[in-house]
C-alpha cells in the first residue's frame, strides 16, 4: 500500500466525491479512480458504495478510514520531527479565521513568523463562518469561545474586547446617544452569521442588560460591518484592536464608552486532536500567542481598564 493512495482515499471521504479529490490534485478523475481500485484491490473489500447520491463509507471503509489517519499523522509527525531537527519547522499551515481578525491580528504576525521560521508557510482561509476542519483540511481555527468536541484541541492565545464604535459622519448627522436607551433611535448595524453578536451587553451595575440589534444595515462579514461603519451607515460592536487605532486617527468615534461592561473574550487556537502536536503547528501557535502577548495584549488590557473604570 502507498501512503499517496491512503492519503487521497481521506480526502475523497473528506471531500465528498472523486471529482473534487481530482481537483484538489489537479489531476484527472480516472486517476483518482484508479488509485481507489488499488487500495479496495489491497484491502481485498469494498471502502466506498459509489451511486448516484454520491459516495457513502461501507463498514470496512469505515474501519480503514480510521486507520488510514492515524497512518497519515504518524509520517506528518514523523516527517516534521526529522525535518525540525535538521531545518526547523516546515511545509504548509492551513489556517482558518475571520476577515477581521486575519487583518488585525494574524497578517501583522506574519513576517516575524516567516523570520523565525523560514520554511514554514501559511494558507489563510478568512471567512466568519465555522469551518469543518477534517473536511476542509485546516490545520489551525482562530476562533472565540472554546469548542466542545473530543475532537479538537483548543488553546487560548489572547482576549479580545468589543465596543460599540460610528463614524465622525455618522456623529455629524445623526449625533450620539448619550444613554443605552436611546440606541433605539438610531441607525445600527447587526450580524446575520452570528447571532450572538446581535446582543450587546451595556449598562452599569445591577442595570447592565443585552440590548438586542435589529439593525437596518447587517452583514455576515465581521470586516465588511467595518467598512459600514467607516461609511456613516450606522453604530455597531467592532473588536477594540481594529477600532482603538482608527479612534487615533479620527476615523471612528466610540459609542456609549462608560456603559461598555462586556468581559473579555477569550482566543483560541484550535486544532484537531490527532495533529496539534506537529512540529509546524506547535511553532506556529507558540508564536501567535508570543505575538498577541506583545502586541494585541496593551491594547486589551487598556480596555479591561476601561471598563473596571465603567462598572
Amino acid at each position: 500500500m502507498h501512503l499517496d493512495d491512503i492519503g487521497l482515499y481521506v480526502r475523497i471521504v473528506e471531500l465528498g466525491t472523486l471529482s473534487a479529490a481530482a481537483r484538489e490534485r489537479n489531476v484527472p478523475v480516472s486517476q483518482v479512480t484508479r488509485a481507489l481500485a488499488r487500495l479496495e484491490s489491497q484491502c481485498g473489500a469494498r471502502l466506498l458504495h459509489r451511486s448516484t447520491h454520491g459516495l457513502s463509507l461501507t463498514d470496512e471503509g469505515d474501519t480503514f478510514l480510521a486507520h488510514a489517519r492515524r497512518l497519515l499523522d504518524v509520517e506528518a509527525e514523523l516527517n516534521s520531527a526529522l525535518s525540525g531537527r535538521l531545518a526547523g519547522p516546515s511545509g504548509w499551515v492551513r489556517m482558518s479565521v475571520s476577515t477581521i481578525t486575519a487583518q488585525a491580528l494574524i497578517v501583522p504576525a506574519l513576517p516575524s513568523l516567516y523570520e523565525r521560521h523560514p520554511q514554514l508557510h501559511v494558507d489563510l482561509s478568512a471567512d466568519d463562518r465555522i469551518v469543518d476542519m477534517a473536511r476542509e483540511g485546516i490545520d489551525i481555527a482562530i476562533r472565540t469561545g472554546s469548542p466542545a468536541s473530543d475532537t479538537l484541541v483548543a488553546r487560548e492565545i489572547s482576549q479580545l474586547t468589543r465596543r460599540l464604535y460610528a463614524s465622525p459622519a455618522y456623529v455629524k448627522r445623526h449625533g450620539l446617544p448619550t444613554h443605552p436607551d436611546e440606541l433605539e433611535q438610531h441607525r445600527l448595524i447587526g450580524n446575520s452569521g452570528i447571532a450572538a453578536l446581535n446582543q450587546w451587553r451595556l449598562g452599569q451595575g445591577r442595570d447592565a442588560r443585552d440590548f438586542t440589534v435589529r439593525g437596518q444595515t447587517r452583514s455576515d462579514n465581521t470586516a465588511v460591518v467595518l467598512s459600514l461603519v467607516q461609511h456613516g451607515l450606522g453604530i455597531a460592536r467592532i473588536v477594540d484592536i481594529v477600532a482603538e487605532p482608527l479612534v487615533a486617527v479620527g476615523e471612528l468615534v466610540p459609542v456609549l464608552r462608560d456603559w461598555s461592561t462586556e468581559a473579555p473574550v477569550p482566543v483560541y487556537a484550535v486544532m484537531l486532536q490527532e495533529r496539534h502536536r506537529l512540529p509546524k503547528i506547535r511553532a506556529c501557535i507558540d508564536h501567535l500567542a508570543d505575538w498577541l502577548a506583545r502586541g494585541a495584549a496593551p491594547v486589551s488590557r487598556a480596555g479591561r481598564a476601561r471598563s473596571a473604570r465603567s462598572r
